[in-house]
């Protein structure tokens, strides 16, 4: 006989209902399905970004569970007491989730399923973050890639299960347990006036995401491999925002990019590599989990990086460096909240080269402003373009801004989208930066651009000659 029993859907980074193991077996279980989010100290240490985007992902996804005849439970504080509380509430003989793979998230889930089958509780973990689990990755020696070209070449023919329907129905309880108001959790808070300025630029949800997946196969995938550098044109997929939160599965996107490249659609292939490299930062973090808090290679540890707010950084941070393409590239990121990935390795490797400032300025700074923050993602960018991380370019390579805007944005048309100074009439995007920064910056279009923070000359002449004399 089926288990009748409650199962509680522990929901975290898995905003869907179609490709979603572990809601396909709460579903199949027997019992009512009771999904619940928990805001818990993890929750609480999110960037104001990434937090309003994660409040608004929950509202979106609590409106889908309503309309497949469910419901979104929400409660606050530590995860093992929350889980338990629902546990006695609700008779519930199961819990199931779906895996995380950083060092804090499998801690805290290790700990929890341990505790809860020692309460007698059935505790189950599924995937469905990632296409393959970091362990079953291994190099013929047994150990992990480090590099990410035989690391595709492992996976490139390996079998991706297809994607899973949504349930056709969710069992719902005959009662719900009591449930905490979102707009009480406030997550948006820390976005104070920015909110307003990024909110028209996000896809919200699993249908948002599977338009966007279906739009971008039919009109962008074929010429994805050139256009996705062009700074100024929306050659992208743009599915950062989704994948981030669960609302799309890289399963869907794989397959989807798998029928491109069967359809004779040259860009799949390499669309299919950007997925890869994704699991591969996810790998990496599995793996080597100093990768998201210290140097990957930990002989750069000895490097003098500055690592302090200077006046440098903080115009770094202000979209104000006097370097166009750096500018342009940081103002994009705080009226969409998110930046063009060609834009992200040219800021990045200006603020740990030119400015020889430590990444993990860069990073905890993406971590506060992005709406698409990813992890291990985020991390491995970060090390990568620095020259500190596995399968870096080159530690001595030095993107030149303006040589990157001659060739990515040559035209200019980025450029002006997003920096005012200087034009007659500059378009809305670039004096919507204004109302999204601080007011406590005291930035206005008026103020003139600036001067450069540090001309490319002697930057990139003081970066070489840092590497020169380094003492590892």
């Amino acid at each position: 006989m089926a288990d009748t029993s409650p199962v509680i859907l522990w929901l975290r980074r898995d905003l869907r209902l179609g490709d979603h193991p572990a809601l396909r077996a709460a579903c199949t279980a027997g019992g009512p399905v009771i999904p619940v989010f928990i805001h818990d100290d993890q929750v609480e240490a999110l960037g104001a970004a990434p937090k309003w985007r994660l409040g608004l992902g929950l509202a979106h996804h609590a409106q889908a569970l309503a309309d497949a005849g469910s419901r979104l439970i929400l409660r606050r504080g530590e995860a093992l007491t929350a889980l338990r509380e629902l546990v006695a509430e609700t008779g519930a003989g199961s819990v199931c989730w779906t895996r995380a793979y950083d060092p804090d998230a499998v801690a805290r889930d290790k700990a929890v399923k341990a505790a809860l089958k020692e309460d007698g509780i059935d505790a189950r973990s599924f995937g469905g973050h990632l296409m393959f689990e970091p362990w079953t990755v291994e190099t013929k020696q047994g150990g992990l890639y480090k590099v990410y070209t035989p690391f595709w070449n492992a996976v490139k023919t390996r079998e991706v299960e297809p994607p899973l329907p949504a349930p056709g129905r969710i069992p719902a309880p005959d009662t719900w347990p009591a449930s905490d108001d979102l707009d009480d959790w406030r997550m948006g808070a820390a976005m104070n006036r920015g909110g307003d300025i990024v909110r028209p630029h996000v896809r919200l949800g699993e249908a948002a995401a599977q338009a966007r997946l279906g739009a971008f196969i039919a009109h962008k995938i074929s010429d994805y491999g050139q256009m996705r550098d062009v700074l100024a044109e929306d050659g992208t997929s743009g599915l950062s925002e989704n994948l981030a939160l669960g609302e799309i599965s890289a399963h869907q996107c794989w397959h989807a990019g798998l029928r491109a490249r069967h359809e004779g659609k040259p860009g799949a292939e390499t669309f299919l590599k950007e997925l890869v490299w994704r699991e591969f930062a996810y790998h990496l973090a599995w793996h080597t989990p100093r990768i998201l808090t210290g140097n990957w290679r930990e002989d750069w540890d000895a490097f003098p990086w500055n690592e302090d707010d200077t006046e440098a950084v903080t115009r770094w941070k202000q979209g104000r460096t006097g370097i166009e393409l750096v500018d342009a590239a940081m103002r994009e990121l705080y009226v969409t909240g998110r930046m063009h990935n060609r834009g992200r390795m040219i800021v990045a490797s200006y603020l740990t080269k030119h400015l020889l400032s430590h990444w993990r300025i860069g990073q905890k700074w993406f971590e506060h402003c992005l709406i698409d923050w990813d992890p291990a993602s985020n991390a491995m960018g970060w090390q990568w373009a620095a020259g500190s991380g596995p399968d870096a370019t080159p530690y001595f390579r030095v993107f030149n801004p303006d040589g990157q805007r001659d060739k990515f944005d040559p035209d200019r048309r980025y450029v002006r989208r997003w920096i005012a100074e200087g034009q007659g009439k500059p378009p809305q995007t670039a004096l919507d930066f204004f109302h999204a920064v601080p007011r406590t910056w005291g930035l206005s279009p008026d103020m003139g651009y600036p001067a450069p923070v540090v001309a490319l000359d002697v930057g990139r002449k003081r970066a070489l000659e840092a590497y020169e004399n380094r003492t590892f």
